[in-house]
């Protein structure tokens, strides 16, 4: 199989298409017969970054890769960087303000899925330059 290359735009403050990427990843994992363990890890890390772009950084940009192995995932935002990434992984730590926590979202849960859910986590964050979430699940 050649490799599948996807690219989201994540708009930003627009709680009424987020998630619309890692519904459409799901629908194409499935699509490409795609055990449903591997498409329900990619749905979860995809879904709670795309939150946190939304709720966190203004949006942000999704590249995904579908190879034969694994499928790789890159979010990118330009927003606010982690003051304290050893922070940010402890579930339940958030930084959402009440507006956010009042729709249900903001529970602190984001970083630590998205790591519990993906094969690799890597992030790069900057304060004042952005996050970049590097992640992968292998297909078995």
């Amino acid at each position: 199989m050649d490799s599948i290359r996807l690219h989201y735009l994540v708009p930003g403050d627009d709680f009424t298409r987020a998630g619309a990427a890692s519904s459409d990843v799901k629908r194409t994992l499935k699509e490409l017969g795609v055990a449903p363990s591997v498409i329900r890890n990619v749905s979860i890390a995809m879904y709670e970054g795309e939150i946190n772009m939304v709720i966190h950084a203004g949006g942000g940009d999704i590249d995904v890769e579908i190879t034969e192995n694994e499928i790789i995932m890159t979010l990118a935002d330009k927003g606010p960087g982690i003051e304290n990434l050893e922070l940010a992984m402890k579930e339940g730590f958030s930084t959402a303000p009440d507006n956010i926590r009042c729709l249900g979202f903001g529970a602190g849960m984001g970083l630590p899925n998205i790591k519990k859910y993906t094969d690799e986590f890597r992030i790069d964050t900057k304060v004042g330059v952005g996050t970049t979430l590097h992640l992968k699940v292998y297909i078995q």
